[in-house]
């Protein structure tokens, strides 16, 4: 959202400046238009140098979210495991504690 504002002030200074330019220019008209383009080069090398940085920074954002959603499904499939663990041990502890109880019921 700030880098679009950037951009908006970047253009509308841009205009500004080259429409003040024209205006005052104490250049012949050939000069001006040389200078003009040059003017606009410039902006285009910017814009061009600004996407890519751009660029760089959505696929280092989209591999740290790919990396957490990894580390995500590690853990939450580690905890499953760590539950199911839990729940055996506590059938196989309730099944071999209520072998004694059968035994009592039976007068053994």
């Amino acid at each position: 959202m700030e880098n679009d504002k950037k951009f908006s002030y970047f253009f509308l200074g841009l205009g500004i400046g080259v429409a003040v330019g024209i205006l005052f220019a104490p250049k012949s008209g050939a000069e001006t238009r040389e200078l003009l383009k040059e003017k606009a080069d410039e902006g285009k090398e910017y814009l061009k140098r600004r996407s890519q940085e751009l660029k760089e920074t959505a696929v280092e954002a989209f591999e740290r979210g790919r990396q957490a959603v990894v580390r995500q499904k590690e853990q939450i499939a580690a905890a499953v495991e760590a539950g199911k663990a839990a729940y055996r041990e506590k059938v196989e502890a309730g099944t071999a504690s209520a072998a004694p109880a059968d035994d009592v019921a039976q007068g053994i």
